[in-house]
């Protein structure tokens, strides 16, 4: 069964108010056909305006409302966590060697150039790693599990339903497993599910 158009603008709707108001600043809901049940385009430095997030509402109504909610606010979360230009050492070093690159090139000095365009080089990779590393997939997890508690769920409830709604999304997909990077961040919500046990 399809849902129908006027479901979908409810659906979005509800979606738009369960965002914190940095997501509904920056992100935006779009329907989309496609295999993900949910999917986001990772922003490049430049891309500065809103962040889209696609929904295949086919497969996002066999979601329970719990597991649309946990899967989203972690996108959003995803969406939201990808930083290029707030102030550490790895984006410090980039921004030295890439004046120190223009400078190098404004002198027309050969040995300059290429080393510090090595070094910027080698200072964005690290900044472009730090945003799509495993710890940054992990991070969105907990982050979307922090939203949900100012949306009503209890912190054990909103763990398990994340766990649920990774599982579900894979099988929902058509794939035959779950990727390493979802095996890893399922190991990491259990941990912390059994730590809130553990602490009750």
């Amino acid at each position: 069964m399809k849902v129908d158009k006027m479901n979908i603008e409810q659906e979005i709707s509800r979606l738009q108010e369960l965002m914190p108001a940095s997501g509904r600043m920056y992100c935006k809901i779009f329907p989309k056909s496609q295999k993900e049940v949910i999917s986001t385009i990772f922003p490049l430095p430049w891309q500065t305006g809103r962040r889209p997030i696609y929904i295949n509402f086919d497969l996002w109504q066999q979601l329970s409302i719990p597991q649309r909610d946990l899967l989203f606010l972690r996108t959003v979360a995803l969406c939201l966590g990808v930083q290029w230009f707030k102030w550490d050492w790895e984006r410090g070093v980039a921004l030295l060697a890439l004046l120190g690159f223009l400078f190098q090139l404004s002198q027309q000095d050969v040995v300059g150039i290429v080393v510090s365009g090595t070094l910027f080089t080698v200072a964005a990779k690290q900044v472009w790693q730090q945003n799509r590393s495993l710890a940054r997939e992990i991070e969105a997890d907990t982050e979307g599990v922090k939203i949900a508690l100012r949306r009503g769920y209890n912190e054990q409830e909103a763990v398990s339903v994340l766990v649920q709604a990774i599982e579900k999304v894979a099988d929902l997909e058509g794939r035959l497993g779950l990727s390493f990077v979802e095996l890893m961040r399922i190991q990491n919500l259990k941990k912390a599910a059994q730590a809130l046990k553990t602490t009750v």
